[in-house]
């Protein structure tokens, strides 16, 4: 990838380091973020690894080692200093570099990106939330603005598809939130919204505890899985928006995380059971994946009819 046309020899080997950089950091560090995808046209994996490298590193500020809330919260504050500077002056630090590059060359949202550090803050200090409302706040910042850079690297403003690109986003952070019950809980987190719980006279600390039973969790279980189906369904309708190999993208990711929870639904007891899809399951999301790809109208409908 090269520099802009007024950047000298130096500068461009500079960037062009930068983003190899975020490349090595996307590609020991692959998660649920379309880097290493084969879908995304080659033009744009360097800005994808640029924003993964930036996310990746502040995740770790928020959630590895010992460090107290205090001093994880100031690295992101330092963090979210130099994503200020970067549009304006040259950073000396490879992930800004190439970031900065890519938010000038796809005009990207930068917003996004603080909204990101705001997500991570909260993964500092927040482990529970009161209200559907609060957790779907988190959601906003911690999911959602992944799939408005992805949209703005596609070079697509729209604020339908921006919509809808939400609801798949805030559906895939509630699936996994919902796959990870097992993992979360012995750490002391717990996803399900108070509101959700009390309404089946249990509370997070009963469930974090193991005093709640899966049968007494099971109808707040259920509550949270049908809430995320139905955001899914909402963003079904993002796919008729997007150029193919992008849509071919989303579709798989819609499917993969609809059968995820789907998963989830069916298992024993997600709340000790971590739930996950057989070889089976992806085999058979080929063709659906297709057909949601060259049909993106028919997936809307089958959705809304509850046939897929």
């Amino acid at each position: 990838m090269s520099a802009h046309s007024s950047a000298s020899p130096a500068s461009e080997i500079t960037i062009r380091q930068a983003y190899q950089h975020c490349q090595g950091i996307a590609a020991q560090h692959y998660e649920n973020f379309p880097t290493a995808s084969k879908l995304i046209r080659a033009d744009l994996r360097p800005a994808v690894a640029a924003i993964y490298a930036f996310a990746r590193a502040a995740d770790d500020m928020a959630d590895e080692g010992d460090a107290t809330a205090e001093i994880r919260i100031k690295q992101l504050d330092a963090w979210e200093l130099l994503l200020e500077r970067c549009t304006e002056e040259d950073i000396d630090h490879p992930v800004f570099l190439a970031l900065a590059d890519a938010i000038k060359r796809f005009h990207l949202p930068v917003q996004a990106l603080h909204d990101l550090l705001t997500a991570f803050r909260m993964d500092c200090t927040i482990n529970r939330y009161a209200t559907e409302q609060e957790l779907l706040f988190y959601c906003k910042h911690s999911a959602n603005p992944v799939g408005r850079l992805m949209l703005a690297l596609h070079g697509i403003h729209d604020s339908k598809a921006a919509r809808a690109s939400d609801c798949i986003c805030t559906a895939l952070q509630l699936t996994n939130f919902w796959q990870d019950f097992s993992i979360d809980h012995p750490k002391g987190r717990c996803y399900l919204p108070e509101s959700w719980l009390s309404a089946e006279n249990i509370t997070s600390e009963t469930l974090l505890s193991g005093e709640t039973s899966h049968q007494q969790a099971a109808p707040a279980i259920t509550h949270a899985i049908d809430f995320t189906r139905d955001l899914f369904h909402q963003g079904s309708e993002l796919l008729p928006m997007l150029p193919f190999r992008f849509r071919l993208q989303i579709a798989a990711t819609l499917h993969g995380g609809m059968s995820i929870l789907s998963a989830t639904e069916r298992c024993d007891n997600p709340l000790i059971q971590r739930p996950h899809l057989e070889r089976n399951d992806w085999m058979q999301m080929i063709l659906p994946i297709l057909s949601s790809t060259l049909m993106p109208k028919r997936i809307i409908k089958a959705l809304n009819t509850k046939t897929v």
